[in-house]
């Protein structure tokens, strides 16, 4: 049986985290929220128009 070893040898994916992090504040967002989510709104928690200005900038 191999066991991890103890100190900080894990590896950090910057790509999962980022979809980790959005994922929750979708989920944040979806559970305040009187109603469904509209595309507009999950676009908005989602940033997408920021990241489409910042690819086009």
């Amino acid at each position: 049986m191999r066991v991890a070893p103890v100190g900080g040898t894990a590896v950090q994916d910057h790509v999962a985290l980022a979809e980790i992090e959005l994922c929750g504040e979708l989920i944040i967002a979806a559970s305040a929220a009187e109603e469904r989510l509209s595309l507009e709104s999950i676009d908005e928690v989602l940033r997408v128009a920021e990241e489409r200005e910042a690819r086009a900038g």
